[in-house]
């Protein structure tokens, strides 16, 4: 009885899924720079369904509002997505990942259309169930020197 128990409750833990696996942090280092990377392509791509794939479902970024929740976000981004020309640009020049492997900090400068800095982001990206890192909280601020 306790077998066939076990059994189904394997199956069952099968069908369900399982959370992602936790990443080595050397390792997810890695792989959060280069998302960070390709989610600052959609914006020079001006590709607003691509930026939307690298918002967590339940994403807070911080600007004059809270947007609260990826179509919130997509919403309030969407006017940054339109003409010919991106409004700014970023890239990472530091990113951490805590022990566990599940979440991560990525920041670095934030440009103008004609190179010069204007800001500083910064993302907390999560490791989600399906084994993708997305970004659950972001906000920008005036360039800062950081330690």
């Amino acid at each position: 009885m306790k077998t066939k128990h076990a059994v189904a409750l394997a199956v069952l833990a099968c069908a369900l899924g399982s959370p992602a696996r936790a990443e080595a942090p050397d390792v997810a280092v890695g792989k959060v720079r280069a998302r960070e990377a390709a989610f600052a392509k959609t914006m020079a791509d001006r590709d607003l369904a691509a930026f939307a794939t690298f918002v967590a479902m339940d994403a807070v970024f911080l600007g004059r509002t809270a947007l609260r929740g990826r179509a919130a976000v997509v919403e309030g981004w969407k006017g940054l997505f339109e003409g010919a020309k991106a409004p700014f640009s970023w890239q990472p020049d530091r990113v951490e990942v805590i022990d566990s492997g599940t979440l991560a900090l990525s920041t670095g400068p934030v440009f103008d259309p004609q190179g010069e800095r204007v800001g500083t982001f910064n993302s907390t990206w999560r490791l989600d169930d399906d084994g993708e890192w997305r970004v659950v909280l972001d906000i920008g601020c005036p360039p800062c020197k950081c330690p």
